[in-house]
């Protein structure tokens, strides 16, 4: 699937508002797709993203039925809560950006420069710093932790942006975002 992501004016306001007006110029985004590993448990998850001069601002929608956040520090394990992934790749034979978000708004982000799978994650995947990676913008529904687990329908929303300077941290200079192409992917 492409996307456009259509640049913005004015930044949306930092409280993962779904019907906030400026994300209706997004393209709705639906995640379709599961690593097999992934378990039987597939929220529908939808995602919208915009940019503007200074970065990416991305928006997701989570229908889920088990809810649980006890990660609450940069860089712990957020994967073993309820979590969404934005992936990445300004360009080609660069490696990509990971970024991934607990429900209660705790990330961590990586370049992975070699994707070939280990035992302890990728063979190349550094870690942004926290001076680099404090830049990172999370706003979300939820409570900064959800324990215990909620059980039963709740539909939660997470906010982010992610400066162009970050990226520029792992590849070096993006220059003017106009007319570039980037490969990016959502998961949950």
């Amino acid at each position: 699937m492409t996307c456009t992501v259509r640049r913005i004016a004015v930044a949306p306001p930092p409280d993962s508002n779904w019907h906030y007006p400026v994300w209706a110029s997004a393209e709705t985004l639906a995640l379709r797709h599961f690593r097999p590993e992934s378990g039987n448990h597939r929220p529908q998850t939808f995602a919208r993203v915009l940019h503007d001069e200074h970065g990416i601002h991305g928006l997701f929608q989570v229908h889920d039925g088990f809810v649980r956040c006890g990660r609450t520090e940069y860089g712990s394990e957020v994967w073993k809560n309820s979590c969404v992934e934005f992936f990445a790749q300004p360009k080609p034979g660069r490696g990509y950006s990971n970024f991934e978000f607990n429900g209660g708004g705790a990330f961590l982000c990586c370049h992975i420069v070699d994707p070939t799978r280990t035992p302890d994650g990728f063979k190349q995947f550094p870690r942004g710093p926290w001076d680099v990676a404090r830049q990172i913008q999370v706003h979300t529904s939820l409570p900064r932790t959800v324990e215990p687990e909620i059980t039963g329908p709740v539909t939660w929303t997470l906010q982010f942006f992610i400066p162009f300077a970050l990226f520029e941290n792992f590849i070096g200079p993006l220059g003017g975002m106009a007319g570039q192409t980037w490969r990016g992917w959502i998961k949950a």
